[in-house]
């Protein structure tokens, strides 16, 4: 009798546990949670993306409303006949806002899973946010505007952005060039844009002034300008074996690659590492400081020949066999071995060290996006945040990283993107398309100044 009763005790705790432990799952009391992006109080044409996620008994249902002006919009309301651990909902706003004024409004989010808690209904979670809607874009008036750009150069642009921008610059292709405030002449409310037309875009490629506020609404704008010097150059380089082995094979830990034949070699550096020297440049030359650090002309580096040119593109040989391609993104200058290497203008150190293919080198800022590069050195005489003068010596040359003898590798960049350096040598070009904007002159002005130039130069050249 006592054995058939603690028999039956033994079914009834097993069954007791068996079936909290079926049913225990099915009354978590984690509720669900709502993530609204983005995370702004203004709220407009800009697409606005709801995630909700339920780790436990999984997502019911998702509710999401806009209440403003005493009327309520659905954005959004679902049922899940199966449970959902994450739900995404993008909400174009700009459809759904028909009618509605701009003002204060209330976004209301609510989501429940599917636990037995709460007598069944399961767990909700609710949020309520407050926002303004603002459903007008800013407006952009442009003052001067560049007529001319070189395939590979700096064009610049000076504009007006409504009070209300959050953001603008230009933007070409993938690439978008910010605008800087302050920096013109009795004109703190203007802004001014150097924008590139970047070496590997099309000749047709269009750049864009956009402007765009808190709430996403944004404005666009077209840039008219002729493209100058449209040319490719091309290379080849033969490439010897004792190249790749007392140059490349060296870097090959750099790339985490492993040993292989030569031809091997040097792809995996040559492809592999340059892609992560040039991802690092970039970095770097987009953290500008964001007023002019530089004045005038940018200096060469004194009695040095140009070896080779900025955007060549160049084509490796090895055993006759064409095994890689690349971009050169700046000249090559030589002078004699371990020449000291001058800065090319005023500005603050904002690199120093080994990078790679480039070897010890040296990275000016000279503000509003305009860097300059200084590689294969020798020695370096500087460090990271230290200011320095135009001709100030920052290095010597030499051959370090994949030179192949005792040169400088000296590149311009903009915002992260290689320009073509030889127009920020020339005091004529500064002086025609940089200056006068910076002094407060409209387009109109500074084109009537350079036809009328133009004019003088050819009457004097016919006498």
């Amino acid at each position: 009798m006592n054995r058939a009763i603690l028999i039956v005790l033994s079914v009834v705790v097993v069954g007791f546990l068996g079936g909290a432990w079926y049913l225990w799952p099915r009354f978590e009391r984690e509720p669900p949670q709502i993530q609204v992006t983005p995370e702004s109080d203004m709220l407009g044409r800009a697409p606005m993306e709801i995630v909700v996620r339920d780790q436990g008994a999984g997502l019911k249902s998702v509710t999401a409303t806009l209440s403003s002006g005493g009327s309520e919009h659905t954005l959004a309301s679902e049922q899940y006949a199966q449970p959902v651990s994450e739900k995404k909902i993008t909400v174009a706003l700009s459809s759904k806002l028909t009618g509605i004024k701009e003002g204060p409004a209330v976004l209301r989010v609510s989501a429940r899973d599917r636990s037995w808690w709460g007598y069944l209904n399961g767990n909700e979670t609710v949020i309520q946010k407050n926002f303004t809607i603002d459903i007008t874009p800013p407006t952009l008036e442009l003052i001067a505007d560049d007529r001319y750009v070189n395939f590979g150069g700096v064009g610049i642009i000076v504009y007006k952005p409504s009070a209300d921008t959050a953001t603008s610059g230009v933007r070409i292709g993938d690439y978008l060039f910010p605008g800087y405030r302050g920096q013109i002449k009795d004109h703190p409310d203007h802004f001014i844009a150097f924008f590139a037309h970047p070496y590997n875009l099309p000749a047709d490629a269009k750049a864009r002034l956009v402007a765009t506020d808190k709430a996403g609404n944004s404005r666009e704008m077209g840039l008219v300008y002729e493209l100058k010097n449209v040319k490719y150059r091309k290379s080849t380089l033969a490439i010897p074996d004792s190249f790749i082995q007392n140059k490349v094979a060296p870097l090959l830990n750099d790339v985490g690659a492993r040993q292989g034949s030569p031809k091997e070699i040097f792809i995996a550096v040559n492809r592999g590492l340059r892609k992560q020297n040039e991802d690092k440049i970039e970095a770097i030359t987009k953290n500008a400081t964001p007023s002019i650090l530089w004045k005038g002309a940018f200096s060469q580096l004194s009695n040095s020949k140009v070896e080779a040119n900025f955007a060549d593109a160049r084509t490796y040989v090895y055993n006759n066999e064409t095994i890689d391609n690349a971009y050169h993104l700046g000249y090559d200058l030589s002078v004699t071995r371990n020449y000291p290497v001058e800065a090319a203008n005023s500005g603050a150190v904002a690199f120093v060290g080994d990078l790679g293919i480039y070897g010890n080198t040296v990275i000016l800022d000279h503000g509003l996006g305009l860097f300059t590069l200084y590689s294969h050195l020798s020695s370096i005489d500087v460090k990271v945040g230290d200011p320095v003068k135009q001709r100030q010596i920052i290095g010597k040359t030499g051959e370090t990283g994949l030179a192949a003898g005792d040169h400088l590798h000296y590149g311009v960049y903009l915002n992260g993107v290689a320009i073509l350096p030889v127009e920020w040598w020339d005091q004529k070009w500064i002086n025609d398309n940089i200056q006068p904007k910076l002094d407060g002159q409209s387009g109109e002005a500074i084109a009537r100044s350079q036809e009328s130039e133009a004019r003088t130069t050819a009457r004097k050249k016919r006498r």
